[in-house]
């Protein structure tokens, strides 16, 4: 018991012999209590949301399914919901399956945020033809999207081989992708995702070209490695502090990656607070989105460890 607590408590008992203390006691306990919320709920500078891959293990061996996601981020105390399209692949245009999804999230109190689109083509293909096929391939999930009320969808600027080339055919997929997403309320997110993608200076050389206001990034702090090789082993990383520094001034969602614990409840790899420090400076004030991705622990505890780590360096810069 903390001091302060027991004095209170202590005094209180001395009253006892008058109704008028009691009463008295009774009101200032009230407000102490009412303080103590006050001060332990100071809000942070941005709001939190899961990622659907932090439980990919979970999905794809059938313990849970998409439509469980939104009770699931409630148990863990989140307020909104990052999707993985590969989780409701056929569902982009099956009505009564969005409309599931959006009563599950609403009886539960999350926010639809936004949707994370793989597989569905290569947006930096210097190839026009299979290019024009995968940004139309995107339509769908823009659509998706604005029925289920997320403010963007992520996607990736995959498939260049030379970086030039790359580079002009990401600004033309990104304008014509933007463009068919303006109508809505859907932003269209790049993320640092492999490849050219991971490097901060060709993503800056990408957006300062970028003209259309419902189009910017995703930053991830961990997703800088621009090549691996055959056995998944990372062989040219680029600085994550410097590239999300180079990410953060055209971002529109902020993704929290994480791998291990120490003890002491940190990131093993990631900073968090040299991460956060730099989200808070650039003037970010949306989503941010819990994403383990570690394979020693058990899901459910990562994310739990993501979380609090979270919720400590938010406060220390709140």
């Amino acid at each position: 018991m903390k001091r302060r607590d027991f004095v209170s408590k202590t005094t209180c008992a001395s009253a006892g012999l008058s109704i008028l203390g009691a009463y008295a006691c009774k009101d200032s306990e009230k407000k102490e209590v009412m303080s103590n919320r006050i001060e332990n709920k100071k809000p942070l500078f941005f709001k939190m949301s899961l990622a659907e891959w932090s439980l990919h293990r979970a999905l794809f061996g059938n313990k849970m399914n998409n439509l469980d996601f939104a009770a699931k981020s409630r148990s863990f105390g989140f307020e909104g919901l990052e999707y993985v399209n590969g989780f409701f692949k056929d569902k982009a245009k099956d009505m009564p399956y969005l409309k599931e999804m959006n009563l599950r999230a609403n009886s539960e109190g999350q926010q639809n945020v936004l949707i994370m689109i793989d597989r569905e083509g290569a947006l930096a293909n210097a190839d026009s033809k299979e290019r024009v096929k995968a940004i139309e391939n995107h339509y769908k999930w823009v659509e998706a999207a604005n029925f289920l009320g997320c403010h963007a969808i992520r996607v990736n600027l995959a498939g260049g081989v030379d970086k030039n080339e790359a580079l002009k055919a990401s600004i033309d997929s990104l304008h014509r992708l933007s463009e068919f997403a303006k109508g809505s309320d859907v932003n269209v997110l790049v993320e640092n995702h492999g490849g050219f993608s991971s490097n901060g200076k060709w993503m800056t050389n990408v957006f300062s070209q970028i003209e259309s206001e419902n189009c910017g990034t995703l930053p991830d702090f961990g997703n800088f490695c621009i090549e691996k090789n055959k056995e998944g082993v990372c062989i040219e990383e680029y600085d994550k502090y410097q590239g999300m520094k180079e990410l953060l001034p055209y971002a529109k969602a902020v993704s929290a990656k994480s791998y291990n614990f120490n003890e002491k409840g940190e990131d093993t790899v990631i900073n968090y607070l040299k991460m956060m420090e730099m989200v808070k400076a650039s003037g970010y004030t949306g989503f941010v989105g819990v994403e383990y991705e570690g394979d020693i622990l058990p899901e459910e505890k990562g994310i739990e460890l993501t979380r609090d780590l979270l919720v400590r360096v938010g406060k220390q810069l709140s």
